[in-house]
């Protein structure tokens, strides 16, 4: 039967489109598509994971949060992009590509604009970060309709590669926000809009900054996305209602599937909201063991120590685990994503284990704990490594597991699930310690490659993919 509904007819939708037929498909239509949702999705994780790159900082501008306020208001977007992506989902088949895409972008611009006016002065109430931390997620949940929308471009055998470069690409938004940030806010020259503020940190001298830069800076991009949307893309009129598409939860391996993409995106995601304070309260600013007191005092319990800037670290992991998904999916279309999958689970197993001493840094002596420092960033961003192989495997299984119309269903849904992961990071840090929680990831992984060998890797397997 088929999966495209002719009845759509005008300027946008196209017409008996099937990227299968290689005579019939239009390859630049595919592409122009390709590159235009992934620079607006690019954009969207820039605004989903600002507020990684700015809540580390809230208190050195001001703010008095406690560490646990912090970590929830670094979960908060997780939550409302898990959220919000059980509504983009459904999205693709009912607004089109051009529609959702475009709206979606502009939809970006309320959080942006709010975390730029709110960092000006220590005044805003814990509440209103709060929403704008929700309103983030927006960004997160633009993936659950992005990445379905764009495999009805695709034939099967280019999927793996196409939402690998997407996803990829889009991916780097969050290191791209957390790279950039410390230098956009030490351009005066940006500030157009507002005044300076100071920034204190424990132990040393305060900086002016103008911390909007790293908001204001994306709203012009934003709204350059929303216009090439509007005006170059077009819409598959792909056959799916609510209730049709909601029949992917009869199939068992939308259950396995969401299984494996917890360990993967879930992972990439809670660790890059949560890399930056975690990395703080272990080793730097908020860590009772190092930090004692406030101003010139403040580090003189562990004479020589150098406290690590979280900035100048926190944008590697996101960075490696999406270079990871956009250099690894061509290999998935070669070999296959389940063997792929196989190894980003056992890859994880490896690299939290080699981590998790880490977690309990050894402060006896300045060298101890420099060298739990280097252990711990080490450990981390092979986890990012491995967590950004799964993606790109994962969703390369997906398009092989499932027929054309379920696989943008179940590529959604999956997606939507994985991205509680900052909410899920953020409250297991913040009720247990790192090294239980770590554990705990240990063992999902474990179960990860169990369902992966037995459904989809071994030789026989029922789901080859």
């Amino acid at each position: 039967m088929s999966t495209v509904d002719n009845r759509r007819t005008g300027g946008e939708w196209l017409q008996s489109w099937d990227p299968e037929n290689e005579q019939t498909w239009d390859k630049g239509l595919a592409w122009r598509t390709l590159w235009i949702t992934t620079f607006c999705l690019t954009l969207a994780f820039v605004a989903w994971f600002l507020p990684s790159a700015i809540i580390p900082k809230l208190n050195a501008l001001g703010y008095e949060f406690t560490k646990s306020q912090l970590y929830w208001m670094a979960a908060m977007p997780g939550l409302s992009a898990g959220l919000f992506r059980l509504v983009w989902m459904v999205l693709p088949p009912m607004l089109g590509t051009r529609k959702m895409v475009s709206l979606t972008t502009l939809l970006l611009i309320a959080s942006t604009l709010g975390w730029g006016v709110r960092v000006q002065a220590p005044t805003a109430p814990y509440w209103e970060l709060m929403v704008l931390a929700f309103l983030a997620g927006i960004g997160g949940g633009a993936f659950s309709g992005f990445m379905p929308s764009t495999s009805y471009f695709f034939p099967k055998r280019k999927q793996g590669t196409a939402l690998g470069l997407q996803a990829g690409i889009g991916n780097f938004g969050v290191s791209l926000v957390q790279l950039l940030t410390p230098y956009l806010i030490a351009l005066g020259a940006l500030a157009l809009f507002g005044s300076s503020q100071q920034l204190q940190m424990p132990g040393q001298q305060a900086q002016q900054v103008w911390y909007q830069n790293a908001a204001f800076v994306w709203i012009p991009l934003m709204v350059v996305g929303a216009v090439l949307a509007w005006t170059m893309l077009k819409s598959v009129p792909v056959k799916a209602n609510i209730r049709q598409q909601f029949d992917i939860f009869s199939n068992q391996d939308t259950w396995w599937m969401t299984v494996l993409y917890i360990m993967t995106f879930g992972t990439f995601s809670g660790l890059s909201a949560q890399f930056g304070l975690l990395m703080a309260n272990l080793y730097g600013i908020g860590n009772e063991q190092i930090v004692s007191g406030s101003g010139p005092d403040a580090q003189m319990l562990i004479p020589g120590y150098d406290v690590p800037d979280v900035v100048a670290f926190v944008f590697l992991g996101p960075l490696i685990g999406a270079g990871a998904r956009v250099l690894f999916s061509p290999l998935t279309d070669r070999m296959g994503g389940a063997i792929w999958t196989l190894i980003s689970g056992l890859g994880l197993i490896a690299s939290i284990a080699v981590t998790i001493p880490a977690l309990t840094p050894d402060t006896s002596s300045a060298e101890a704990l420099s060298g739990d420092f280097r252990h711990f960033l080490l450990g981390m961003l092979a986890i990012f490594l491995f967590a950004g192989i799964g993606n790109a495997s994962t969703f390369k299984q997906m398009p092989m597991i499932f027929e054309r119309r379920q696989a943008g269903g179940v590529i959604g849904w999956t997606a939507a699930v994985a991205a509680f992961g900052p909410f899920l990071f953020g409250v297991g840090l913040t009720i247990m310690s790192p090294t239980l929680f770590y554990l705990i990831g240990i063992a999902w992984a474990v179960m990860c490659v169990a369902i992966t060998w037995m459904r989809y890797a071994r030789p026989g397997a029922l789901k080859p993919g």
